[in-house]
């Protein structure tokens, strides 16, 4: 066996001659951008660095430096991660005609290996797909209300892109029918053998049920704080001061069969609510956050919503047990 090389150029010559694996074209561009420059790259960096090749959204390539091809250069030791950029360990050693040949011999292995895969270097992110006009893109995002419609995250908060429901291989078609609104990290893991339709969940939230005094809720002028898919309210009949509760637009029992972005829209006004009581009353110290689901669990309004309580030192003699003390017995176990 040979002596492990001996310095960083050595290093970093024998793991790209002969350990880097060419699953795809992403190790060699980012040790270019690292041998190209004396300070740390930023993952922004080396995600421009890969769009010198393929010009695509630079969001996706952010994700897949951060949990893909950073991660793999840093596992072997080639590259340290810290404060939101890159570094090439060592290289401070390099010279400048080591670094030079380095990224010569990147280029090298990175061209061989366009050469064999040719136009499938960039398929995974194609998805066999004509491009889909500007026009569609947008009544598509309208229609999804600038929301990934399998996770909910906003346009602001994760790039969305038009998707196929049923994918191109399997006989899908171009039709907006056939398109919806995924984030990049959603579109990603679909894949195109997924042929699930997320759009029902949206056409779900407009129901109502007759009769059910929290579906009146919207209009009653007891409102709080909104999003697009939840209210919150201050509770009718407190047993603490402060005490609200969350509730959803949509009518639906249970409050554990949400759709996940009707979880994300309930989370964001609890805590809304939480830091709003917070800055109005230095007391509170803690809270009690509870569902009720079901008859024997004590629920009386069979429409899903979400009890905050803001506690208090000495709101009561013996505040252990929490959410335990709904049965008494239990609640010093």
């Amino acid at each position: 066996m040979s002596p492990p090389p001996s310095t960083t150029y050595e290093r970093l010559r024998h793991y790209i001659a002969e350990r880097m694996r060419m699953s795809h074209i992403y190790q060699p561009l980012m040790l270019m951008e690292l041998l190209g420059r004396r300070s740390p790259a930023p993952a922004q960096d080396v995600a421009r660095r890969i769009l010198g090749e393929h010009v695509t959204q630079i969001d996706y390539y952010t994700e897949r430096v951060k949990r893909m091809v950073g991660k793999v250069l840093t596992g072997n030791g080639i590259t340290a991660y810290g404060n939101g950029a890159y570094s090439l360990i060592g290289g401070d050693e390099l010279s400048d005609a080591e670094r030079d040949e380095l990224q010569q011999l990147c280029r090298q292995r990175l061209d061989a290996f366009r050469e064999q895969r040719g136009e499938e270097v960039f398929a995974h992110r194609s998805r066999h797909r004509s491009p889909v006009s500007g026009s569609v893109k947008y009544k598509v995002l309208t229609r999804a209300r600038g929301r990934c419609e399998c996770c909910g995250a906003h346009e602001h908060q994760r790039a969305l892109e038009v998707a196929p429901i049923i994918p191109k291989n399997q006989g899908g078609s171009d039709a907006i029918s056939n398109l919806q609104a995924l984030c990049f990290r959603c579109n990603a893991g679909k894949r195109d053998t997924d042929s699930t339709d997320f759009r029902g969940l949206l056409s779900s939230n407009g129901h109502r049920e007759a009769g059910c005094v929290f579906c009146a809720l919207e209009d009653s002028g007891r409102v709080l704080l909104e999003n697009e898919l939840a209210l919150c309210i201050a509770d009718a009949y407190p047993v603490r001061e402060g005490q609200s509760q969350v509730i959803l637009r949509r009518h639906v029992a249970d409050g554990v069969e949400l759709h996940q972005p009707e979880w994300n829209a309930v989370v964001e006004l609890l805590k809304a609510r939480r830091e709003q009581l917070s800055a109005l009353d230095a007391m509170i110290s803690g809270w009690n956050v509870g569902l009720n689901s079901g008859e024997a669990a004590g629920r009386k309004v069979f429409h899903a919503h979400w009890h905050l309580i803001p506690r208090r030192e000495g709101d009561c003699e013996q505040p252990q047990g929490g959410v335990r003390k709904i049965i008494s017995e239990k609640q010093w176990q």
